[in-house]
Protein backbone atom coordinates (compact mmCIF):
# COMPACT_ATOMS: atom_id res chain seq x y z
CA UNK A 1 0.00 0.00 0.00
CA UNK A 2 0.98 3.12 -0.74
CA UNK A 3 0.17 6.21 0.65
CA UNK A 4 0.63 10.22 -0.97
CA UNK A 5 0.71 13.29 0.16
CA UNK A 6 0.98 16.28 -2.43
CA UNK A 7 2.23 19.89 -1.07
CA UNK A 8 3.52 23.33 -2.41
CA UNK A 9 0.36 24.47 -3.98
CA UNK A 10 -0.55 28.16 -3.84
CA UNK A 11 -1.69 31.31 -5.26
CA UNK A 12 0.91 32.98 -7.54
CA UNK A 13 0.33 35.57 -10.32
CA UNK A 14 0.67 34.43 -14.28
CA UNK A 15 4.74 34.43 -14.96
CA UNK A 16 5.33 32.97 -11.75
CA UNK A 17 6.85 29.49 -10.67
CA UNK A 18 5.69 27.64 -8.15
CA UNK A 19 7.32 23.57 -7.09
CA UNK A 20 4.79 20.90 -6.07
CA UNK A 21 5.76 17.96 -3.76
CA UNK A 22 4.75 14.49 -3.21
CA UNK A 23 5.65 12.02 -0.33
CA UNK A 24 4.85 8.92 -0.71
CA UNK A 25 5.06 6.40 2.56
CA UNK A 26 6.04 2.98 2.00
CA UNK A 27 9.08 2.02 -0.23
CA UNK A 28 8.16 3.85 -3.85
CA UNK A 29 11.91 3.03 -5.34
CA UNK A 30 11.87 1.14 -8.49
CA UNK A 31 8.39 0.09 -7.68
CA UNK A 32 6.09 2.51 -9.34
CA UNK A 33 5.39 4.98 -12.22
CA UNK A 34 4.69 8.35 -10.66
CA UNK A 35 2.50 10.77 -12.09
CA UNK A 36 1.03 14.38 -11.47
CA UNK A 37 -2.69 14.98 -13.07
CA UNK A 38 -4.62 17.81 -12.50
CA UNK A 39 -8.66 19.42 -12.48
CA UNK A 40 -9.09 22.88 -13.06
CA UNK A 41 -12.40 24.00 -11.80
CA UNK A 42 -15.61 22.93 -13.33
CA UNK A 43 -12.85 20.93 -15.71
CA UNK A 44 -12.28 16.69 -16.04
CA UNK A 45 -8.98 15.86 -14.25
CA UNK A 46 -5.84 15.30 -16.93
CA UNK A 47 -2.73 14.16 -16.74
CA UNK A 48 0.13 16.67 -16.56
CA UNK A 49 3.21 14.14 -16.60
CA UNK A 50 4.70 11.06 -15.62
CA UNK A 51 8.10 9.73 -15.29
CA UNK A 52 9.17 6.20 -15.17
CA UNK A 53 10.71 3.87 -12.44
CA UNK A 54 13.53 4.72 -12.47
CA UNK A 55 13.14 8.57 -13.26
CA UNK A 56 15.22 7.84 -16.30
CA UNK A 57 12.23 8.77 -18.69
CA UNK A 58 9.22 11.49 -18.61
CA UNK A 59 6.42 12.53 -20.45
CA UNK A 60 4.37 15.93 -20.41
CA UNK A 61 1.14 16.77 -21.75
CA UNK A 62 1.75 18.90 -24.73
CA UNK A 63 -0.17 22.30 -22.68
CA UNK A 64 2.77 21.95 -20.19
CA UNK A 65 6.15 21.07 -22.07
CA UNK A 66 9.07 23.48 -21.69
CA UNK A 67 7.75 25.26 -19.11
CA UNK A 68 7.05 21.79 -16.18
CA UNK A 69 9.77 19.32 -15.04
CA UNK A 70 8.64 16.33 -13.14
CA UNK A 71 11.30 14.57 -10.96
CA UNK A 72 11.65 11.93 -8.53
CA UNK A 73 14.14 10.88 -5.60
CA UNK A 74 13.34 7.35 -4.83
CA UNK A 75 15.69 7.09 -2.06
CA UNK A 76 13.88 10.37 -0.28
CA UNK A 77 10.54 8.59 -1.61
CA UNK A 78 9.69 11.72 -3.17
CA UNK A 79 8.07 13.01 -6.38
CA UNK A 80 8.67 16.66 -7.87
CA UNK A 81 6.83 19.15 -10.25
CA UNK A 82 8.83 22.07 -10.95
CA UNK A 83 6.32 24.39 -12.33
CA UNK A 84 7.74 27.78 -14.19
CA UNK A 85 5.99 30.34 -16.10
CA UNK A 86 2.91 29.25 -15.16
CA UNK A 87 -0.83 30.66 -16.43
CA UNK A 88 -4.22 31.03 -15.05
CA UNK A 89 -5.37 28.27 -17.27
CA UNK A 90 -2.88 26.22 -15.24
CA UNK A 91 -5.33 26.41 -11.66
CA UNK A 92 -6.35 23.27 -10.56
CA UNK A 93 -6.29 21.08 -7.85
CA UNK A 94 -3.08 18.87 -8.74
CA UNK A 95 -2.43 15.11 -7.29
CA UNK A 96 0.17 12.79 -6.93
CA UNK A 97 -0.57 9.12 -8.58
CA UNK A 98 1.45 6.00 -8.21
CA UNK A 99 1.10 3.07 -10.50
CA UNK A 100 2.99 -0.07 -11.21
CA UNK A 101 2.48 0.79 -14.93
CA UNK A 102 2.85 4.16 -16.59
CA UNK A 103 0.20 2.95 -19.29
CA UNK A 104 -2.32 3.26 -16.96
CA UNK A 105 -1.38 7.28 -16.73
CA UNK A 106 -2.82 7.47 -20.25
CA UNK A 107 -5.91 6.40 -18.76
CA UNK A 108 -5.93 7.51 -15.36
CA UNK A 109 -6.62 4.44 -14.16
CA UNK A 110 -3.54 5.19 -11.09
CA UNK A 111 -3.62 2.47 -8.19
CA UNK A 112 -2.54 5.12 -5.89
CA UNK A 113 -4.26 8.71 -5.35
CA UNK A 114 -2.98 11.67 -2.79
CA UNK A 115 -5.73 13.79 -1.85
CA UNK A 116 -4.53 17.02 -3.73
CA UNK A 117 -2.85 20.35 -3.38
CA UNK A 118 -4.55 23.59 -4.89
CA UNK A 119 -2.60 25.83 -7.64
CA UNK A 120 -4.18 28.83 -8.32
CA UNK A 121 -2.71 31.73 -11.21
CA UNK A 122 -3.92 35.32 -11.27
CA UNK A 123 -3.71 37.31 -14.65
Amino acid sequence: QVQLVESGGGSVQAGGSLRLSCAASGDISSHYCMAWFRQPPGKEREGVAYIDRGGGSASYVDSVKGRFTISRDNAKNTLSLEMANLKPEDTAMYYCAADRYCRNFLRGLMDFWGKGTLVTISS
